[in-house]
């Protein structure tokens, strides 16, 4: 299917866009970071840390947070929807649709976001989608694992490798997957939503599978359905610890060698951003 034919229609209404986002020049990087609306601190603290245009030196990179609607930025008057068009206004980094903003809507935020490289930036080089309560070692992933690549690699994805897993059964957990909704006992590879890397092709190849695989609410899992579809198989990683989706322990030589660590709060990621940025150019033997 040609890229023409499915951006003629936008899914959802643009509420804040950045349409020329890319028009400068094509981004050697562009972060895909999902977001609650209310997240106001988050999203600031990302922005003095991990994206900051600071830390990609002289390449093209472009930082982008995709958030939805709430109740609270549907209000007549709304104080939060008020705050976040100010934050576009001086930031010009947020993408708001139209579309629920809930966990069981983190698949449609992915894909929106999709959608978004494949109709406003076609020629990045890579993405990484991420979350709002990441650390990303952004000067790791670009120096060590993507400039190597060079600019013209294709249909490459990789992040923390989920392989081997089978739906959740029992009701009562986050990840319950209905054996009607996926009857199958195993899903394919996927890559943890904490944080994923692919090069800027694979999005448009994502959406256009994404048009003819029924949506699961399981995002990282429905995005590893497409990739089987494709036939684009995530890539394992000599160091499997770059990726990670739990809270690593902080130690000085360990996050100057990871690429993620899970579960920060603002305040939190700061304090081990400017500890890491202290002691950056102290040298390490070992990674730990």
């Amino acid at each position: 299917m040609l890229a023409s034919s499915i951006l003629r229609v936008e899914p959802y209404m643009y509420i804040l866009n950045e349409p020329k986002a890319c028009l400068v020049r094509a981004p050697f990087l562009v972060f895909l970071i999902e977001v609650e609306p209310w997240k106001t601190t988050a999203r600031d603290a990302i922005r003095k840390t991990w994206a900051n245009e600071s830390v990609a030196g002289g390449l093209g990179f472009v930082r982008l947070f995709f958030l939805g609607v709430n109740r609270d930025t549907l209000r007549n008057g709304s104080e939060l929807q008020h705050t976040i068009e100010e934050e576009s206004h001086r930031y010009h980094d947020i993408i708001q649709q139209n579309y629920r903003d809930s966990y069981n809507n983190l698949t449609l935020k992915t894909l929106m976001g999709m959608y978004w490289i494949t109709k406003y930036c076609p020629e990045a080089k890579y993405v990484m989608k991420t979350d709002s309560d990441m650390f990303v070692n952004t000067e790791y992933l670009i120096e060590k694992l993507l400039k190597p690549k060079g600019e013209l690699t294709q249909k490459y994805f990789t992040g923390h490798l989920m392989p081997h897993l089978g739906p959740d059964r029992n009701k009562k957990s986050k990840w319950y997957m209905p054996p009607e909704v996926y009857p199958g006992r195993r899903y394919p590879t996927f890559c943890s939503g904490t944080g994923y890397v692919f090069s800027g092709d694979v999005a448009q190849r994502i959406y256009v599978a994404s048009l003819t695989i029924p949506r699961l609410h399981l995002e990282d899992v429905y995005v590893g359905l497409c990739l089987a579809k494709l036939k684009i198989e995530p890539v394992p990683l000599q160091n499997e610890q770059l990726f990670n989706h739990f809270r690593v322990p902080y130690t000085r030589c360990g996050y100057s060698n990871l690429i993620t660590s899970h579960g920060f709060h603002p305040n939190e990621l700061i304090q081990y951003w400017q500890r890491l940025q202290s002691n950056k150019h102290r040298p390490c033997q070992r990674p730990w």
